[in-house]
């Protein structure tokens, strides 16, 4: 029972990463109605932001995701601009066509300048014992991170202007345009925040798993599990969802092998979308 209460906990540590993760691809489908597929190479550009950050320059990496989510809000606009801008209303295929070339020269790319070798951060927080559980330090703070940037996420769209923007042109992006809504900037603005949520995860997940340039791909996919249970365009369950999906990475490893893991996550995947396909917490109306 110790063990078992041991891995809940450390899986919901690991589901608020994942939720950020989730939450910064939903975001700009939840806006934009575009499927980002470059959101793997992403989150591993922000697992290689911090080691570079911190093997390079000897910043302490959690202070190197700072300057990691504001190179992801950038680097987001400057996507968008180039590849996503001139199909943003043509049909689906088109914007995944584009988001998809831009997966594919990120990890081409990065396999050039970083090759396939795996790296990892050389920084450890120690651990933190409660009675007979003992967590990670790095999975707290990095829960701690998640939390802040979550809270951060809801009060600027929630309590400032450029926010409530974002929400109306999510809404009806015309009648925004009427109101005088600059809605080209602000769907600049909704893909930079979305990638900028995604190379912050990656930045967090570097901090205590080992990773590659193509690490990114297992994380988008659970992104996806995570935007259907949590609701597709719904930033806030996507947290939640993140958080459910880590309690079973937690569990299921107790009762059987870990490499059931990705099957079951992806049968559960394909139940919500015939049961539920809004999701647990409702989609984007």
């Amino acid at each position: 029972m110790d063990f078992l209460a041991a891995s809940i906990i450390d899986g919901l540590l690991l589901g608020f990463v994942y939720g950020i993760a989730a939450m910064g691809l939903t975001l700009i489908w939840g806006v934009m109605d575009v499927i980002n597929l470059a959101h793997g190479p992403i989150i591993a550009l922000g697992m290689f932001g911090v080691y570079l950050i911190f093997n390079g320059l000897g910043v302490n990496p959690y202070l190197g995701v700072v300057l990691v989510a504001a190179i992801g809000l950038l680097l987001g606009v400057l996507i968008y601009y180039v590849a996503v801008h001139r199909v943003i209303n043509a049909p689906h295929l088109s914007t995944l066509l584009a988001t998809f070339s831009i997966n594919m020269i990120i990890i081409g790319l990065g396999t050039a300048v970083f090759t396939a070798s795996p790296r990892n951060i050389d920084f450890s927080l120690g651990s933190i014992t409660v009675g007979p559980i003992t967590l990670l330090g790095s999975r707290v703070v990095a829960a701690v991170a998640s939390v802040l940037v979550t809270g951060g996420l809801y009060l600027f769209l929630y309590r400032t202007r450029p926010g409530r923007y974002i929400r109306a042109v999510s809404n009806n992006r015309d009648a925004a345009e009427l109101m005088g809504v600059p809605s080209n900037r602000i769907l600049a603005l909704s893909f930079g925040l979305g990638t900028m949520l995604a190379s912050i995860a990656g930045a967090l997940i570097a901090t205590f798993f080992p990773f590659t340039i193509l690490a990114g791909g297992v994380y988008e996919l659970k992104s996806f599990v995570i935007g259907v249970l949590g609701g597709l365009g719904n930033p806030i369950g996507a947290l939640f969802g993140g958080l459910i999906l880590g309690v079973l990475e937690g569990i299921i490893p107790t009762f059987m092998p870990t490499t059931w893991v990705p099957v079951l996550e992806f049968v559960l995947f394909v139940l919500i979308l015939l049961v539920r396909p809004q999701g647990i917490f409702g989609a984007k109306k």
